[in-house]
C-alpha cells in the first residue's frame, strides 16, 4: 500500500510538474521566430530547431512570400510611379519595376491598383527584380478574349497603329486587327484621328489556328443606333420637319443622318430649279433640313 501511495503522489507531482511548464512555455509567434532565427547556427548544425517551429516558419513563409523561381502570373500592387517606371510589390523580398511603356492602354494608372506581373528577371546587374505587365497580359489574353467573343462582352482596347486596310488594336495585351469597314457606321476620312486613344470594341471573329482576333467598334454604335431608331420611327409624323447631316452624295440623291436613321432626300426634291448632281447644292457633314412626305 505504503509503495501504491507513492508511485501515485509521484505521477501527481509528474503531471502537475509539466501542467505548469506547459503554462510557463506560450506558443512563439511565427513572425517573432523568422525575424530572430538564427541560419548561421543552423546550417552549421549548433542550433536544433524543433520541428513543429519549422513547420511554422515553412508555412509563414509560403503565405507571405512570392517563389521568385515561379514562371506563373502573379497579383502586384503598385506603390509607386515615377515618370517612366511603376513600382510594383508582389511580396517578394523586394519591390520590382515595370515599364511605363506595359500600361499605356491605362493612362489612369494609379497608386494601389492591383495589376497581374511575371518574374521576368529576378535580379538586374543592380539587384532589382524586373516584372512584366505585358507577358503577364499575353498569358492570361487568350482566356479573357475566349471568354469576351463567347459572352459577346464589351471589351477596351488602344488603338496603337494603322495599318493596310485598318488599325491594329492592343486588346489584354494581344494585337487585334480593326478592319476600317469596323471603326464607325459613317465613311472615315481620317483613320489617324483614332491612333492612341483607348476605345469599347467588340470581340467578333477568333481564328485560334492563325492567333488572329478580330474587333469591332461599329459592332457596338449599331447597337445603339437601332435603339435610337425604333424612337425616331415612333415619334414620326407625315409633313413633319427634321433636321440631318449629309452622310453620302450619289448621282439620284443624297442620304440624310436623322440621328440613328437614314432617310433619302431625291435629286428632284433638292432644288426648285433644275440640278445635274446634287453636289451642286449640297456638301457633305453639312446640315440641311428636310420634310417627311
Amino acid at each position: 500500500m505504503a509503495e501504491e501511495k507513492a508511485t501515485a503522489e509521484v505521477e501527481e507531482t509528474t503531471e502537475a510538474t509539466t501542467q505548469e511548464t506547459a503554462k510557463e512555455t506560450p506558443k512563439q509567434d511565427p513572425q517573432e521566430f523568422l525575424e530572430n532565427f538564427n541560419w548561421e547556427k543552423y546550417e552549421q548544425g549548433i542550433e536544433r530547431v524543433d520541428d513543429s517551429k519549422l513547420k511554422e516558419f515553412e508555412d509563414l513563409v509560403a503565405e507571405n512570400f512570392v517563389d521568385t523561381a515561379d514562371e506563373e502570373v502573379v497579383e502586384g500592387t503598385v506603390v509607386y510611379l515615377t515618370d517612366r517606371e511603376a513600382i510594383i510589390d508582389i511580396n517578394a523580398k523586394s519591390e520590382g519595376v515595370i515599364s511605363l511603356n506595359e500600361f499605356r492602354y491605362n493612362p489612369n494608372l494609379k497608386v494601389g491598383d492591383k495589376v497581374e506581373v511575371l518574374i521576368d528577371i529576378r535580379e538586374d546587374k543592380s539587384g532589382q527584380l524586373v516584372l512584366s505587365h505585358r507577358k503577364a497580359r499575353t498569358i492570361k489574353a487568350w482566356d479573357r478574349v475566349n471568354a469576351a467573343h463567347d459572352k459577346e462582352e464589351i471589351v477596351s482596347g488602344f488603338v496603337k497603329c494603322r495599318t493596310k486596310g485598318g488599325m491594329i488594336v492592343d486588346v489584354f495585351g494581344i494585337e487585334a486587327f480593326l478592319p476600317g469597314s469596323q471603326i464607325d457606321v459613317k465613311p472615315i476620312r481620317d483613320y489617324d484621328q483614332y491612333v492612341n486613344k483607348t476605345m469599347e470594341f467588340k470581340v467578333v471573329k477568333i481564328n485560334h489556328e492563325f492567333k488572329n482576333v478580330v474587333v469591332s467598334h461599329k459592332a457596338l454604335i449599331e447597337a445603339d443606333i437601332e435603339e435610337q431608331k425604333k424612337e425616331i420611327i415612333s415619334q414620326l409624323e407625315k409633313g413633319q420637319v427634321l433636321e440631318g447631316v449629309v452622310k453620302n452624295i450619289t448621282s439620284y440623291g443624297v442620304f440624310i443622318d436623322l440621328g440613328g436613321v437614314d432617310g433619302l432626300v431625291h435629286i428632284t426634291d433638292l432644288s426648285w430649279s433644275r440640278i445635274n448632281h446634287p453636289n451642286e447644292v449640297v456638301e457633305l457633314d453639312r446640315e440641311i433640313e428636310c420634310c417627311n412626305p
